[in-house]
């Protein structure tokens, strides 16, 4: 879109200072066509014409809603306040940074909302298109989209402990979005919008529709079940069967179990039985035994 204007003086810079004016610009930021150069009165009396100049500039979305800010932050009187700005994919950043950006904030941020609100207005009207405008200060939205996570996590896990809703005070529908957003990821928490314009706020509290998982009512995972679910009395096995040996077959010297070389040795254990293979076991003689 382009702004211009074309004015007439009697010099080439008198003209450029005026259309200056005209369109609110500064030279260095404004575009000039020549139409016509001045010429001086013949005898300073006959003939002569002005100088004549058309300026032009190009306004975009975001040089609108920049001009339009600065001149809001003149207003609010609260010092030198720089103004910077950065493209997006669908539109732009506007940075703020001075020593009183605090009073731009506001209280939770309902301020610099206002402005970024207002900024968006602007920027759209200049082609009639969306342009998606964001005021930022420092690292402030950061900040605060990382508080609405935590905070929304946090009583989405109080909603599942309690069974009770918690109602949040109301916010503007970006900030709503994260709360939702994070609620999303904790299983068996739900949240939703409630009120009307100023007053739509959100509400957390437990899923009706989710089912927790029962521990219960899980079938034991084993080869003793059956495939229709009835129960094999099949002996489970373990890691090893020992072997039982005849008296003629003779027990292998390398088997796990021929811990004892001696023969001897084996043969008293067998004959005792208060003894055990880790070591001798006292066994306490009733009354009747003696």
């Amino acid at each position: 879109m382009l702004r211009e204007t074309t004015v007439t003086a009697d010099t080439i810079e008198d003209a450029k200072k005026k259309a200056c004016q005209e369109l609110g610009t500064e030279q260095e930021n404004t575009q000039f066509e020549i139409l016509q150069q001045p010429e001086k009165k013949f005898l300073g009396v006959f003939g002569g014409s002005p100088a004549k100049v058309r300026a032009f500039v190009e306004i975009t979305p975001l040089k609108c809603a920049e001009d339009y800010l600065s001149e809001i932050i003149r207003n609010m009187d609260v010092g030198d306040i720089q103004v910077t700005s950065e493209e997006t994919e669908d539109g732009a950043v506007i940075n703020l940074d001075g020593e009183n950006v605090g009073a731009i904030i506001g209280h939770r941020g309902e301020t610099l909302d206002a402005l970024q609100y207002l900024v968006g207005l602007v920027a759209n009207h200049v082609d009639q298109s969306y342009y998606r405008i964001s005021v930022n200060i420092g690292n402030y939205r950061e900040k605060r989209e990382k508080t609405l996570e935590i905070l929304g996590r946090k009583l989405a896990f109080k909603a599942i402990k309690t069974g009770a809703k918690t109602v949040l005070e109301p916010m503007n529908p970006y900030e709503r979005r994260i709360i939702h957003t994070a609620v999303q990821k904790v299983r068996g928490a739900s949240s939703w919008s409630e009120g009307e314009e100023l007053q739509r706020h959100v509400v957390i509290g437990p899923d009706p529709d989710y089912k927790p998982y029962n521990k219960g009512s899980r079938k034991p995972r084993s080869s003793n079940f059956n495939k229709d679910g009835s129960y094999n009395k099949r002996p489970r096995t373990t890691g090893y069967q020992r072997r039982q040996y005849s008296e003629d077959e003779a027990h292998p010297q390398d088997s796990t179990f021929s811990t004892f070389e001696d023969e001897a040795v084996r043969t008293s254990i067998n004959e005792r039985p208060d003894t055990s293979l880790y070591g001798r076991i006292e066994v306490k003689k009733t009354d009747a035994d003696e």
